[in-house]
């Protein structure tokens, strides 16, 4: 049936705006890491999400359709932009001119972020929601 479909499609956008979610709220906690496992400050994560798209056969027309799927996330990439450089003479990892390489992160803009992820988020719950009570009604006009 196409209803499911359209819950399958609202669950992956609530799958794939959680995981941006989990990725700014780790952005905003390593705003100040400046020593990682790999060495030097902490680099930015962004989610990048593609449709997901698949190809059907239409039973009454035989041809070949694209439908959308919903989201999925296609990768986790860092931010390239350069890092802060930030005058503390006294931190354990200055340079000799007493600049200490700072994460790539801006606290606001994270902030912006997850408030556009949280609507993003709770736009795809009223859709689901919505599908709900149209399955339910469809189901009371059966009896």
């Amino acid at each position: 049936m196409k209803i499911f479909k359209t819950f399958e499609i609202s669950a992956s956008g609530l799958t794939a705006e959680k995981l941006r979610m989990d990725t700014i709220a780790s952005n905003i906690a390593n705003s100040t890491t400046t020593r990682t496992e790999d060495g030097g400050p902490y680099r930015r994560k962004i989610a990048v999400f593609k449709e997901n798209l698949e190809k059907e056969i239409n039973r009454v027309s035989n041809k070949t359709e694209t439908i959308s799927k919903g989201v999925k996330v296609e990768a986790i990439v860092e931010d390239n932009t350069p890092f802060k450089r930030v005058y503390d003479p006294n931190h354990p990892d200055a340079d000799e001119e007493g600049y200490v390489e700072m994460p790539n992160v801006n606290v606001l803009n994270e902030m912006v972020d997850m408030i556009a992820a949280t609507r993003a988020y709770e736009a795809n719950v009223t859709a689901l929601n919505a599908s709900k009570a149209m399955f339910l009604k469809a189901l009371e006009l059966g009896r």
